[in-house]
């Protein structure tokens, strides 16, 4: 690498990072400020609480490493020719190309990072993520009750909770378990707790009424006192993953049983294989527009939203096909038209010495 492509590199390296840091922590305390209240008032430990929202961080990385490289790229660049520097490099013969040369670098960079997110890092992290909810559901079970609200932690249980108090103690108690619907039981009580045992989480009820339907009889039973084991999630129950939790081989291989399943197993496959790739594709996008014509040092503010546009125009058409695509998969190939095709285009504006949107009529024009 030149000199001057490492001048380039490292100035579009710092804003790179500056860009996706700041990105993403926006991003992340938006996610993560449901888990704030847990933490500080009802049990929740830092530890966890770090290690949960931690796993968030590969799937937000992962959108937003091509879309910060590509905000960075317009910064720089632009600031570099007002600066009269990249007018200087091109006056002593550096060409559009070569000038590319550290976007294409950096978008490598980018990209392989993107694929160990894709293909690795975020399926883990979205796995462990919905793994562990079932021990904070049964560790903080309590907590997870949320007052004034019709809590159903699994299917056929239905829990109200209208108060609670500093010590987690929880009043006014609706219990429904319908899950044998040859005996459903009902409970109230005025209050209660819930306690951690071996077993998982123990509800323990005070002065209120058990009622269980059994063969079109109702029972009633007052209670003083009663314990109930609730296990939120069974240890011997095999979670199905969702499509994001999944490795590309499993997705691309599809459920036999289910061709809507398949699509869109399929679909999330196809945008692993092909969203790193806009870390190349998005930059360099941007760049052939701002490259669009002769240096100009006076501002280039129309290029900047030319560029802008491209970017936004390329990611939103992604997502579209990425969604068509579960309901029409012979669209699939349109994903990967739609990056060489930007490449292409980027290609010609950078070997274009002025594109035809930016070329002045001819006087020759004009008199006829």
């Amino acid at each position: 690498m030149r000199q001057y492509e490492r001048y380039l590199f490292m100035h579009l390296l710092l804003p790179t990072v500056l860009v996706t840091l700041a990105l993403t922590g926006i991003i992340w305390l938006t996610q993560v400020m449901r888990f704030v209240d847990f933490m500080l008032n009802r049990g929740l430990t830092i530890s966890d609480f770090l290690y949960l929202t931690g796993l968030m961080l590969p799937s937000i990385l992962l959108i937003l490493i091509p879309i910060s490289l590509g905000i960075a790229v317009i910064f720089t660049y632009n600031r570099l020719t007002s600066d009269s520097e990249l007018v200087v490099l091109n006056a002593v013969g550096v060409s559009k190309l070569q000038l590319a040369r550290p976007v294409i670098a950096l978008g490598a960079i980018c990209m392989v990072i993107c694929y160990a997110l894709a293909l690795y890092l975020m399926p883990v992290a979205n796995q462990k993520f919905r793994d562990i909810r079932s021990f904070f559901r049964d560790k903080y079970a309590s907590v997870l009750l949320e007052e004034e609200v019709f809590n159903a932690p699994i299917d056929g249980i239905t829990v109200f909770v209208r108060s609670r108090d500093a010590k987690n103690n929880l009043y006014g108690i609706l219990l429904h378990d319908n899950r044998d619907p040859r005996e459903v039981v009902t409970m109230m009580a005025e209050r209660g707790r819930m306690e951690q045992t071996a077993n998982g989480p123990r509800f323990y009820l005070e002065h209120g009424v058990r009622q269980q339907m059994k063969d079109g009889a109702v029972n009633w039973l007052s209670f003083d006192n009663y314990a109930l084991d609730i296990a939120f999630f069974a240890q011997d129950i095999q979670r199905k993953r969702d499509p994001d939790e999944q490795g590309v081989f499993e997705l691309l291989r599809g459920d036999p049983a289910n061709s809507k399943v398949s699509n869109a197993m399929r679909a999330e496959a196809h945008q692993r294989l092909t969203w790193p790739m806009l870390a190349i594709v998005l930059p360099l996008l941007a760049l052939s527009f701002l490259f669009s014509g002769e240096f100009n040092r006076r501002g280039q503010w129309k290029r900047i939203v030319q560029a802008a546009v491209a970017m936004i125009l390329v990611t939103v058409l992604f997502f579209a096909l990425r969604n068509f695509i579960v309901k029409q998969p012979w669209l699939t190939p349109a994903l990967y038209v739609l990056l060489a095709g930007s490449v292409a285009v980027s290609v010609q504006l950078l070997l274009t010495t002025r594109p035809w949107w930016a070329r002045k009529p001819s006087m020759m024009g004009l008199a006829t």
